[in-house]
């Protein structure tokens, strides 16, 4: 058994440095504490962290603004950005915090309600409750794939509470405006395509999802991408199998499922009516053929969901 970086003083515990435990999300430090007067942190940082605000005053800086926050507010910290942020020097703030990361990270603080421009928020959950999941996972200091689970079911407990608290929050306000913009529709849409497409989900499963009808829904795409959902899903699925046939040995039958079509021939023949060419002589003239760049495909929706 070795243990991982653990403080434990009167103003300040955490546990840090911790292994990834998992490709979907993996916790990488933890802590709360009892700020002094005008204490500053700064720089980039490799992972998310959202912190917790209990008591007291501090700011945030990131992108050349500043906001003062204050008891009962969460902020978020992305990875890879460069952020300053302080507690005040009268009333210096109380918080917690957790630093995780994961393909999963970004999906996760999205149905928190962040997003890159909403990087702050009121925290929609009792601190006793934040605090009882933090206090659990600072418990959990020893390095043992026990803990690892244990640490790793705290943190999803903590997420899972303010993902619900979050959509319950959603459908009162919907529920007292009647719909959620058409923008809010095409962004839930986007995310959900992005999480299920490999599962065959069709246009009725996303709408069901949302709670609209199919009309309203491809409506709101129209509108806001001039373009069909059904045309969107399919794009989506075929710049996906496109870069796998230039990135991965996979047989076209092996594709086809790993994008959400059971039947390869359909596939197929979606695939050369988007590209002009079939799976397997894209494959074989990739040199020549309209190559995918999936970072654009990604571009594109973070540019639309931001």
């Amino acid at each position: 058994m070795r243990n991982v970086k653990y403080t434990d003083s009167v103003n300040f515990r955490c546990l840090e440095h911790l292994r990834e435990t998992s490709l979907d999300i993996s916790l990488i430090h933890s802590g709360k504490e009892h700020c002094k007067p005008s204490h500053i942190c700064s720089g980039p940082r490799d992972e998310y962290i959202l912190h917790f605000i209990f008591s007291g005053k501090g700011f945030f800086s990131t992108n050349s603004n500043i906001y003062t926050l204050s008891a009962g507010q969460m902020f978020l910290i992305l990875p890879g950005e460069s952020v300053t942020y302080g507690s005040d020097a009268v009333d210096p703030w109380y918080y917690a915090w957790i630093g995780f990361s994961g393909i999963r990270a970004d999906t996760i603080i999205r149905q928190c309600g962040f997003s890159n421009s909403k990087r702050i928020l009121p925290s929609p959950i009792q601190p006793e409750v934040i605090l009882d999941c933090i206090n659990n996972i600072l418990d959990c200091k020893s390095l043992t794939f026990v803990n690892d689970l244990r640490r790793e079911a705290w943190m999803l407990m903590l997420f899972s509470r303010l993902v619900d608290n979050h959509e319950k929050l959603s459908h009162k306000r919907t529920s007292e405006n009647s719909h959620y913009s058409t923008k809010a529709y095409v962004e839930l849409a986007i995310e959900h395509i992005k999480f299920y497409y490999k599962d065959g989900i069709n246009v009725s499963d996303i709408a069901d999802h949302l709670g609209i009808s199919r009309a309203y829904l491809n409506c709101a795409f129209q509108k806001e991408l001039g373009m069909s959902i059904q045309k969107f899903l399919i794009d989506f699925r075929m710049h996906k199998a496109a870069n796998l046939l230039v990135s991965t040995p996979d047989t076209i039958k092996e594709i086809s499922c790993a994008i959400g079509y059971e039947d390869q021939l359909n596939f197929s023949k979606a695939f050369k009516k988007k590209f002009g060419i079939s799976p397997k002589n894209y494959r074989v003239h990739k040199t020549t053929a309209i190559h995918y760049n999936e970072k654009q495909l990604e571009d594109h929706v973070e540019d639309f969901v931001v």
